[in-house]
């Protein structure tokens, strides 16, 4: 059994993607990502995550509503979603929670800030 944290990166920007890759990865953290939305919830089926970085604006539909279809499913609740965002008002943090996220990291971020959430959000696990 792996007994590594995993974290799914969904963003549509393969640079971002890889910039979060490459900053977990030096920490240990096993990471699996996806590009839009319907492959974000295909890839928390198949790497079943201990953390989701989930950014907003995505095709098909948006991370507040790939947030919710996770939530909704009894078997990913429990997993943390964090949004990783280029928006960064109150609005869209607010909604974020209705969501059901658990936290918000406003782009363009620094990989400290990165790590720090992640290794909050994954040490509760």
């Amino acid at each position: 059994m792996n007994s590594r944290k995993s974290v799914l990166v969904v963003d549509d920007s393969p640079t971002i993607r890889k910039v979060v890759e490459l900053t977990l990865r030096r920490e240990g953290i096993e990471v699996h990502s996806a590009g839009d939305a319907l492959a974000a919830l295909a890839a928390v089926v198949d790497s079943s995550p201990d953390l989701i970085l989930l950014d907003i604006v995505l095709p098909h539909m948006d991370g507040y509503q790939v947030c919710q279809s996770i939530k909704r499913n009894p078997i990913w609740r429990h997993v943390p979603v964090v949004m990783l965002s280029g928006r960064d008002g109150l609005f869209d943090k607010v909604r974020g929670r209705w969501a059901g996220c658990s936290g918000y990291i406003t782009k363009p971020f620094n990989p400290d800030e990165l790590i720090n959430v992640v290794q909050k959000h994954l040490s509760r696990i």
